[in-house]
């Protein structure tokens, strides 16, 4: 049975499902306070209610190392990050203490009886400018002449929603000690880096653990970080020689989980007479809560670097800063400041083809770097390694009827309507560094296949089996792929940045070559020769309800280029779900905190996320252009839909509310907003 009929089937095995003879469950006592100095916690009742094994404090775990964080480039602060509350309390929802019992009920009871007490201080929910983490500045020209030399400069500043993963499954983590140490399983993107993580924190030989991530039922980035509940876990396994378990109910998962997105930026593009970009000035602000995880800054740093996406700017200025604030953990998102940078630059681009009188379409295809000069290094050190972006926008315009779709929009506007177009261009970058496989040749003519680029659930497992058939010229059917077991290979890195068709199925290609060229077994780790880059373009067509300001997306069309594609239903699966996740963000999606830092969208009753009715039936279309950068040709595209789909939505709504004098939306994009940006003096009663 194939891993997709599996788990269509219901006979996918996920960590929840897991339960070793004597297990022990685990519940976090968890702070109702944002801001508070820890005077005491009192857990003299909790020890001694039904089935207690052992009731944990900061006291307990003081004195562990941190988690790692990656730092891509110097001068970052990062704030302690104890696995549970030592001097402070920093977030609603920080765990003060651990509870393990014999039963999960035992231990969530056992949790409320825990008495904290503390000095409440007043929350710093907003980024806060006496906590900065990281600053950093790209520069590149004379930026300060240019802008003062240009015919024309535009302006935009744009917020980015904060938004909450709400994946399928929750975080969870089951941990079985033996003599020798300890297994994990755990529901990761990246077991290697939690294996690391563990042994770094509780002090252990890497050797003497062992992380397996079996099926997982989504992560969009949030779980490709080492959480300080999963070292809990090992931990608490390991205090007390028995398994020990914790699955995180849905509450807790948006109380504690990362968030994504969240950030703010302000942005002036310097244009001359033809309305070619000629300077960018940029400065970005990234909220990133009470801790931070491994790639907290990756979001703020992607931002910066993929600036300004797909065009050529020879002049600019980026300025990035990162803030603490007393809430959640802001990290990792599908897409990880590759929405954050297309959305701003997209925004800027259409003020400036508004500026100028030019269509948009023109705008872009006017200051696209040409595919004649790929690779492309852009002025914040990134290299665009190939592609045709005029060539994908041309694709994209034609299966629109653009002329013949802009003449009727203007029909529809004459008469009443509010409708819109909406374009968006963007360039992804897809993952750099390396990644491992193991391939045997059995002598049944099978082949087994180790890899280290794990799955989420998307049945990347197919992909591979195609990948290794084609290499050496079996029946897909034949292929075993192996997956999430730290046991399995040296070292990995596991499911992020659209790198793992890419980078891993290029892992796999060698140890192919070289297993059949040495007689049956081999081992290899694949570094990629440089960052691929895929792109593409989007365009949308939005009308909006002049009673209710419920919007309707009438048509939206994505053109990508990936590369090779190596799976055309899972590459077609991936922009479905990514696409999904964007619209998500454009019209639904917003996490709040109340003023004291109170979550209120801490379930799915607040939380909007989107529906199937929501959802229009996407047109797709490609162009390919692979890269020379791995051994495949193949680009990343996991992310597209996120990154593509919510520029295009909201420049369709100032489109179709041009005429209202609207020039500024922020997202979501929800009827209410809209109903009150139609109206002037609705506007001027929300101010």
């Amino acid at each position: 049975m194939g891993v997709d009929e599996r788990r269509l089937r219901g006979r996918g095995s996920y960590v929840a499902d897991l339960a070793p003879d004597g297990c022990l469950h685990l519940a976090f006592a968890r702070s109702p306070y944002a801001r508070a100095a820890l005077r005491a916690v009192r857990a003299d009742s909790a020890r001694a209610a039904p089935g207690v094994l052992g009731v944990f404090t900061g006291a307990d775990v003081a004195g562990l190392h941190d988690i790692a964080v990656n730092r891509p480039f110097e001068g970052i602060s990062v704030p302690p990050h104890p696995l549970l509350s030592q001097a402070g309390i920093h977030a609603v929802g920080e765990p003060f203490a651990a509870v393990v019992a014999a039963t999960l009920d035992q231990a969530r009871d056992a949790a409320e009886l825990i008495e904290l007490d503390v000095d409440g201080r007043d929350a710093r929910v907003e980024p806060d400018p006496d906590r900065v983490a990281y600053r950093q500045t790209w520069e590149a020209g004379e930026v300060e002449a240019t802008f003062a030399d240009a015919h024309r400069v535009v302006r935009v500043r744009v917020e980015q929603a904060r938004l909450a993963a709400a994946p399928m499954e929750a975080r969870a983590t089951l941990a079985i000690p033996d003599a020798d140490g300890v297994t994990v399983w755990t529901s990761t993107q990246a077991p290697f880096k939690v294996r690391a993580d563990i042994a770094n924190v509780l002090v252990l030989d890497e050797s003497k653990v062992r992380v397996i991530a079996p099926d997982v039922g989504g992560a969009f980035g949030a779980k490709g970080a080492t959480y300080r509940e999963d070292l809990m876990v090992a931990w608490a396994a390991l205090r007390l020689a028995r398994p020990v378990k914790w699955i995180a109910s849905r509450s807790e998962d948006f109380l504690a989980t990362q968030h994504g997105r969240g950030s703010r930026a302000e942005a002036e593009l310097a244009l001359d007479r033809d309305g070619r970009f000629l300077g960018l000035r940029a400065s970005i602000m990234c909220s990133l809560g009470s801790v931070m995880t491994n790639s907290s800054v990756i979001t703020g740093f992607n931002q910066a670097r993929i600036l300004p996406g797909p065009y050529r700017v020879p002049t600019m200025r980026i300025e990035l800063e990162g803030r603490l604030t007393d809430t959640a953990t802001v990290s990792i998102y599908r897409g990880a400041g590759r929405p954050e940078a297309a959305f701003l630059m997209e925004r800027l681009v259409d003020a400036a083809a508004r500026t100028m009188g030019m269509d948009p379409a023109e705008i872009r295809r006017r200051n696209f770097v040409h595919a004649t000069a790929l690779p492309w290094d852009t002025p914040t050190g990134a290299r665009l390694d190939s592609g045709d972006y005029g060539a994908t926008l041309d694709l994209l315009l034609k299966q629109a009827d653009y002329t013949a779709l802009r003449a009727e929009v203007a029909r529809r506007r004459a008469s009443g309507e509010r409708v819109g177009i909406g374009l968006a261009s963007y360039v992804e970058p897809c993952g750099r560094g390396g990644e491992s496989a193991r391939v045997k040749l059995e002598a049944d003519g099978r082949v087994s296949a180790w890899t280290g680029a794990t799955s989420q659930g998307q049945g990347r497992e197919r992909a591979f089996a195609r990948i290794l058939a084609r290499e050496l010229g079996v029946a897909e059917d034949k292929v075993d792929i192996h997956q999430g077991d730290t046991a399995d290979l040296p070292d990995g890195v596991g499911a992020l940045a659209s790198r793992s068709t890419g980078i891993g199925g290029s892992a796999l290609v060698l140890a192919a070559r070289r297993a059949r060229a040495e007689g049956g077994d081999a081992t290899e780790w694949h570094e990629t020769k440089g960052e691929p880059w895929s792109h593409g373009s989007c365009l949308a067509v939005l009308r909006i309800d002049q009673e209710t300001g419920e919007p309707t997306i009438e048509r939206l069309l994505l053109a990508d280029d990936a590369g090779r594609i190596i799976d055309a239903a899972g590459a077609e699966g991936q922009l479905h779900g990514g696409i999904a996740q964007g619209l998500g963000q454009a019209l639904l999606e917003r996490v709040v905190y109340d003023e004291v830092g109170q979550l209120l969208t801490g379930s799915f009753l607040d939380y909007a996320m989107p529906r199937a009715v929501d959802f229009p039936q996407p047109e797709l279309m490609h162009t390919e252009t692979p890269t020379p950068l791995n051994e495949l040709g193949a680009k990343g595209l996991g992310e597209t839909g996120c990154i593509a789909v919510p520029p295009a939505i909201v420049n369709a709504a100032l489109d179709a509310l041009s005429g209202d004098g609207v020039t500024h939306l922020d997202m979501p994009l929800t009827a209410p907003a809209l109903w009150r940006a139609m109206d002037p003096a609705r506007r001027g009663r929300e101010a």
